[in-house]
């Protein structure tokens, strides 16, 4: 009988410079998802890697002295080298430089062209040069990118276009009728009520203003706009053929059963790509995930806030199963994932020593020490055997649940209360005792024996998202994998088997102390900076000590930002303390304050405040405080918050 196919792919990495962790948990996360739906039986084609054209290029390797393609191959290559090391299972890595996609995009814009859905013009209006996208007037947000927040430049250039407004209700009636074709639901209602229902405005498909991109080949001024080459991969990948000479593994896998994407190019993946598709005459991909963000502690990773991680710094420290847990299990469905190198510590120390690593080791340790390794289901049962079992048997269709509406974390932590509750176990049975007792040899035996049973269903289910940990601890328990159909029962472990004479450290435990000092080696701390000069005397002003003075570089490592405080309260058992949520554009932040004495918080709630955003997240009266809500102080003690004199919209940048 033929497997059900599944057809995955990852948004094409930009190769602009090394990808952060942020970037890469999308790469992990669809690994996770390949993994699982192979051991579910499916013939699984999973496709990422990586778009290289663009005036973001261009400029970037005139910078280093280079040729662009040059630029692209050594980026490229470092990006291939972390999906690798992250253990990830993909089928292709594509590249928008590989010859039969350039050759296929030609043929791509040609079609479309003489169908009538492009047209040459020329374009007046906004650019941003990270996005590589254009804007009108309107579309700005405070004149800057909508998208990015950065600056964006006027462009004026001939180009062509291409006629989305054709397809516009026809792509508003698709999503209409499959409610399942953009995911979370939340990502649906913003395109629908921000981009498809207002009216979409033609596509600029080309430039001329530089030259690395794919020539229009008959146009040859022209280079075909980053967005329709980049998108194009997922079916030039499988063998699309502009001219329908299509592979038989185009026409086994298309249309895509999951575009993963982060959420800030969900516009581009759900109203561009679907029309290109409609243009082309090819059926739409099922379905478009637009997964959220892993935030470093003080915000979205940026290179200019210096506030990025790298998955090598963290496998370095932590190893990959490690850093693939974390991404995995602390990215929320809808919301931001937070990472921390003081999380990563928790959750190393937590989770992976002390609930999986040191339930393993000791479950075959006493196995050792009790029956030379052998485990021996005697069947002295007893209730609590039961409510184990029930527990273990039960996890499986959990975690199928969960996967199948790609609650990745869900089905983790599902996995992991299996784990818990055979610590628990171990509690309740008390192991050490029984085996003072020879008349309970027997029950001991079987207790081990639930032991060895629960880990290793727990261990096979853990395969996709922990590879090399499954296969370690399977490996210390002396068996093979049983296939998810077979794991929804319990008592398949083979009595009899023996487990390893040593088991191994799975993760050992890591000193927050010495993390922190090999990070600082890393990422050198920056000075902090002062909060003012030397204050001038004036009338009716007050004096105070002068700080050391400081250079505009170093005042420029601050980043100040207008928060919009949205709830607020007292901290408990403190005097001077108030909690404050503060939204910071797109963000929520916990930031604690000493402020009581100045304000209740009721008065808070509403208030727009000056924050500085980058500063590192501190502990204050044990909650955790994510910036400075900036404020003035007299010679009394009298507060007056730092406030704009007109209305500015939360994360708005205070320059």
């Amino acid at each position: 009988m033929e497997k059900p196919k599944y057809y995955i792919t990852t948004a094409i990495a930009y190769t602009s410079g090394k990808p952060h962790i942020g970037n890469t948990y999308e790469i992990v996360l669809a690994d996770a998802i390949a993994r699982y739906k192979r051991a579910e039986g499916y013939d699984v084609f999973f496709q990422t890697g990586t778009d290289e054209h663009g005036q973001k290029i261009e400029q970037k390797a005139a910078e280093k002295q280079v040729t662009p393609k040059q630029f692209v191959d050594d980026v490229a290559g470092q990006i291939k080298d972390i999906w690798n090391m992250m253990n990830t299972s993909y089928d292709k890595f594509i590249r928008t430089t590989d010859e039969d996609h350039e050759r296929q995009v030609q043929k791509i814009f040609k079609k479309m062209y003489a169908k009538g859905d492009i047209y040459k013009g020329a374009y007046e209006g906004w650019y941003c040069t990270p996005c590589e996208s254009f804007w009108t007037e309107t579309q700005l947000a405070d004149g800057k990118c909508p998208d990015c927040g950065r600056t964006v430049t006027r462009a004026s250039e001939e180009a062509y276009f291409f006629r989305m407004s054709k397809y516009a209700d026809r792509l508003i009636d698709y999503i209409n009728t499959h409610p399942e074709f953009i995911q979370p639901e939340s990502r649906k209602n913003e395109m629908m009520n921000n981009f498809l229902l207002p009216g979409l405005q033609d596509l600029c498909v080309s430039r001329t203003s530089f030259k690395w991109g794919i020539p229009v080949d008959f146009d040859p001024n022209h280079v075909v706009y980053v967005w329709l080459d980049a998108l194009t991969n997922y079916i030039t990948g499988i063998g699309y053929d502009g001219d329908g000479n299509h592979t038989d593994q185009y026409k086994k896998y298309w249309p895509a059963d999951l575009h993963l994407i982060g959420k800030d190019i969900i516009r581009f993946h759900t109203i561009y790509w679907p029309i290109f598709l409609m243009s082309l005459e090819q059926p739409l991909p099922k379905q478009v995930f637009g997964h959220p963000w892993l935030l470093q502690g003080d915000g979205k990773m940026s290179k200019s806030k210096g506030n990025v991680i790298y998955a090598d710094e963290l496998v370095d420290l932590f190893g990959v199963d490690a850093v693939r847990y974390f991404v995995l299990h602390e990215m929320p469905f809808e919301n931001d994932g937070v990472i921390t190198w003081e999380l990563m510590v928790e959750r190393m120390n937590s989770d992976l020593a002390n609930v999986l690593g040191n339930l393993v080791n000791r479950t075959i340790s006493m196995s050792n020490k009790y029956f030379g390794g052998i485990v021996e289901n005697k069947q002295v049962n007893e209730p609590v055997d039961d409510e184990l079992a029930a527990v273990v048997a039960g996890t499986s269709a959990k975690v199928s649940e969960k996967m199948s509406r790609l609650r990745v974390a869900d089905a983790i932590t599902e996995i992991f209360t299996l784990f818990k509750r055979c610590n628990k176990y171990i509690d309740e049975t008390a192991p050490w005792v029984l085996a003072k007792d020879e008349a309970k040899k027997d029950r001991l035996a079987t207790v081990l024996y639930n032991l060895a049973e629960g880990i290793t269903i727990g261990a096979e289910l853990l395969e996709p998202f922990m590879p090399e940990t499954s296969e370690r601890i399977l490996a210390q328990l002396c068996v093979s994998k049983r296939g998810l159909e077979q794991l929804s029962v319990f008592g398949g472990y083979p009595s009899g088997n023996k487990v390893t004479e040593k088991p191994e450290i799975l993760f050992a435990r890591q000193d927050l102390k010495e993390v922190m000092e090999k990070v600082e080696k890393l990422h050198p701390a920056a000075p902090s900076a002062a909060d003012a000069g030397e204050e001038k005397k004036e009338a009716g002003g007050i004096d105070i000590d002068a700080k050391p003075e400081i250079t505009y570089d170093d005042f420029a490592k601050l980043q100040f930002q207008i928060g919009e405080i949205i709830a607020c309260e007292a901290v408990k058992k403190s005097k001077k303390l108030l909690c404050s949520k503060v939204k910071i554009g797109s963000q929520v932040r916990q930031i604690l304050s000493g402020i009581k004495s100045g304000y209740s918080p009721e008065e808070m709630v509403g208030k727009k405040v000056m924050v500085v955003t980058n500063l590192k997240p501190a502990r204050i009266a044990g909650l955790d405080s994510e910036g400075m809500i900036l404020c003035a102080e007299d010679g009394e003690g009298n507060l007056s918050l730092m406030v704009p004199d007109r209305e500015m919209p939360a994360g708005a940048e205070v320059c």
